[in-house]
């Protein structure tokens, strides 16, 4: 018989969401790049966001999906591409997951070591969104 039917997981704050979010939005201003920022709970729920002005209507999907899928499973998004890509059966099946996203901006958001929510980040070329979602880390006091 198990200990207890419930047990508690920690999530993000609303505050540490928007913190995240605005420190996203800096960064990709001081990039050059228009962004649309995502930040969700351990569930994927939108927690905080902002498509910043000029971000493309198609990464305010891709940034919620890229938050989501980072606290799916507390893996940053590009960390998918290396775990699949030599699995073929792996790599011809999980890919049509939904909401699964296998290239970077993705972040697992950790507060002592547990996974609080994710951080997506989109507007750019994934190694840009990348360096726009770690600086926000960062500067939130959260980093990978």
């Amino acid at each position: 018989m198990l200990a207890s039917p419930t047990f508690d997981q920690p999530a993000i704050s609303a505050e540490l969401a928007q913190r995240i979010v605005n420190a996203a939005a800096a960064a990709s201003e001081e990039h050059g790049q228009a962004s649309t920022i995502a930040v969700v709970d351990p569930a994927g729920i939108l927690k905080a966001f902002v498509r910043m002005d000029g971000a493309a209507l198609l990464t305010v999907q891709i940034a919620q999906d890229k938050a989501y899928t980072a606290a799916a499973f507390g893996l940053a998004s590009h960390e998918w591409h290396d775990f699949i890509k030599d699995d073929a059966p792996l790599a011809d099946g999980i890919v049509h997951t939904p909401r699964l996203v296998v290239f970077g901006g993705g972040y697992p958001v950790k507060v002592n070591g547990a996974v609080v929510g994710g951080i997506g980040v989109s507007g750019g070329h994934y190694t840009d969104d990348m360096k726009i979602a770690t600086t926000a880390l960062e500067q939130a006091g959260y980093p990978i």
